[in-house]
């Protein structure tokens, strides 16, 4: 939203784009829970490094499109400050109901809707609803482009499930890989341990951890996000064509990170 400030069409969408490669608070218990369990020590500045690689990345894909938009014109941005006043309680409640009547009726339709496909698409399959997300739609779906994911070492149905429950909410991911590796209480140190072991026995090691972790970074962002990307922008086509910028990113630098993380 604060892409709004900027006069031109371009620079806003070039903001919109980038910004979300920024690491927001919903993914950090991704990166606690895979650091501790896979770099014991080093837990701490490979958490740190998923913030770094995201500013990293939103500055190179800022640099690289202004390049090749080729548009080298300077914009000043000029804004007249008027006088501060306290505000009133009035004031206040008349803002924030318009704000959150604007949030519920753009933002939060999309979100709503969102939620009743992830939540359909987990919790049903070809024999109607199930119990057991295995035999749902989504894993249906993991497996069917597990192929795909195999380059960047995120070849698991598992892993691939609880990618697309992230779309919903980030934190969704290790509540999903908990349920659909059998590991009760995974936050605990029986529980890692139990998780450390059960993802080593079919080849998920350090490397695959990182590469999840940049993965979950980089690709799609929450609903919330994407109906506030799509508020903006006012185009689902602009939308999804973020969305599978994004992917395309997430894929690329987390197959590199893991192919370089396979070398040590």
């Amino acid at each position: 939203m604060a892409s709004r400030a900027l006069e031109h069409k371009r620079d806003r969408f070039k903001t919109i784009l980038v910004t979300p490669f920024m690491s927001c608070s919903a993914r950090l218990p991704i990166y606690v829970l895979f650091s501790s369990m896979f770099f014991g020590k080093y837990a701490m500045l490979v958490c740190y490094s998923m913030y770094l690689l995201g500013i990293l990345i939103a500055i190179g894909t800022a640099y690289i499109l202004s390049k090749i938009d080729g548009s080298k014109a300077e914009h000043a941005l000029m804004i007249e400050l008027p006088e501060y006043k306290s505000p009133n309680a009035r004031t206040i409640a008349i803002y924030v109901w318009q704000k959150i009547k604007d949030y519920l009726t753009k933002a939060g339709t999309v979100i709503f809707i969102a939620s009743v496909i992830m939540w359909g698409i987990l919790n049903f399959g070809p024999n109607g609803y199930v119990t057991d997300i295995s035999q749902s739609f989504g894993s249906l779906v993991g497996k069917a482009i597990v192929p795909l994911f195999a380059p960047a070492g995120l070849g698991y149905w598992q892993i691939i499930v609880s990618l697309i429950a992230g779309i919903a909410a980030k934190e969704v991911v290790v509540s999903s890989c908990s349920v659909l590796f059998g590991i009760q209480n995974i936050t605990t140190a029986h529980g890692m341990n139990a998780m450390v072991a059960t993802l080593g026995s079919i080849g998920f090691g350090a490397a695959n951890a990182y590469a999840l972790m940049v993965f979950c970074l980089l690709y799609v962002p929450c609903t919330a996000t994407i109906a506030t990307i799509h508020r903006e922008l006012k185009s689902w086509k602009s939308t999804f064509g973020i969305i599978l910028f994004q992917l395309a990113v997430a894929w690329i630098m987390s197959t590199i990170v893991y192919h370089i993380g396979l070398l040590f």
